[in-house]
């Protein structure tokens, strides 16, 4: 009997749920620190700007540039101490993320990996994930994963700077340098995009199999040359699902702003967050899916995922009904007969 990857990560997801809310835990975790951060940062630091009389006339003004004017005066000499407190605050969380996220999928893997081999029948591995240390090497596949992001940043500057050759001040052209900026910065989306699936994917041969980093990335890089079909069968799928539930997140989304003039704007707000949260909570579920459906690659033999061949069908024809021709001539017609009348008469 055939395996499908796909639903086992879909059915593993529904029968246990407790590894979803164990992802949409350790994730939200970070989330709602960097947002508490950035939050609180920020109105710690609007706290120590001094603002004087002249520059709150102007700001009560409401015209445009008097309030800029206004807001550039203000926030002279101080963008300085804003920036190193952001950078600082960026390593801090970095590291963060890298810690959360090494345990969390370090808990989510061996879950998974437990449920296949113990209450999945058919799919026993004699390599047990517990007796090996597979932090050292997860830390470092995260940290490359924010150096990716990192060279993002930098290639994306280096995109504009290219771009910009092609718009010089003598002889500006904006629209030939967006036309030269957009494919640079789609390629550079699909490379960190590609690369970034790859270190995470290798995670699971990190826990798994207790895999350093490069053993971890060698061993992944084999294991889609061996499972190409199934694994991309599993990632268009889950991913099918997700742009679904986008679009499905935004069209909600999209209705309480319709009433943004008629309803307390406090009630649009909470509105939006709920719809987030829950797409948020169900993307993490997907993730989850899509774990579970590569463990079951991993896990399963490869006769296995292979499709069944098409049953031998066997073509019976129908009996060929032979009608027999009379290829000779009937004596006793009487229409032959030499005799006259004798057709009437008979």
């Amino acid at each position: 009997m055939a395996i499908s990857p796909t639903a086992e990560g879909f059915r593993t997801a529904f029968r246990r749920p407790s590894l979803a809310l164990a992802e949409i835990m350790w994730r939200w975790i970070v989330g709602a620190t960097v947002t508490a951060l950035f939050v609180f940062g920020l109105f710690e630091y609007l706290d120590t700007l001094p603002v004087t009389n002249g520059e709150l006339l102007f700001l009560r003004t409401r015209h445009p540039y008097l309030v800029g004017e206004a807001i550039a005066h203000i926030l002279r000499g101080s963008l300085n101490r804003a920036v190193m407190a952001s950078l600082l605050a960026a390593l801090t969380l970095v590291v963060l993320w890298i810690i959360v996220a090494s345990l969390g999928r370090i808990a989510t893997v061996r879950a998974v990996l437990d449920y296949f081999r113990r209450d999945v029948a058919g799919n026993v591995s004699t390599t047990d994930s517990h007796e090996n240390n597979p932090l050292p090497a997860l830390f470092r596949l995260n940290f490359l994963r924010v150096a990716l992001v990192v060279a993002a940043l930098f290639g994306f500057q280096g995109a504009a700077i290219l771009a910009g050759f092609a718009s010089p001040d003598a002889h500006p052209q904006p629209g030939l340098a967006f036309s030269l900026f957009l494919p640079l910065a789609g390629l550079i989306c699909w490379l960190w995009w590609a690369f970034n699936w790859l270190l995470s994917f290798a995670g699971i041969f990190a826990v798994r199999d207790g895999e350093d980093a490069v053993g971890a990335i060698s061993a992944a890089v084999a294991f889609l040359r061996e499972r190409t079909g199934a694994v991309f069968a599993v990632s268009t799928w889950t991913g099918l699902a997700h742009l679904v539930a986008f679009v499905g997140a935004t069209t909600v989304a999209s209705i309480p702003l319709g009433f943004a003039g008629l309803v307390p704007w406090r009630l649009v707000v909470a509105a939006e967050i709920l719809v987030a949260l829950a797409y948020f909570a169900f993307a993490d579920w997907l993730y989850m899916a899509r774990l579970a459906g590569y463990i079951c690659i991993a896990e399963t033999p490869q006769a296995l995922l292979a499709p069944l061949p098409p049953a031998p069908v066997s073509i019976s024809r129908p009996p060929v009904q032979t009608t027999l021709v009379q290829t000779t001539i009937d004596r006793n017609e009487p229409i032959l007969s030499d005799l006259p009348n004798l057709a009437v008469e008979t």
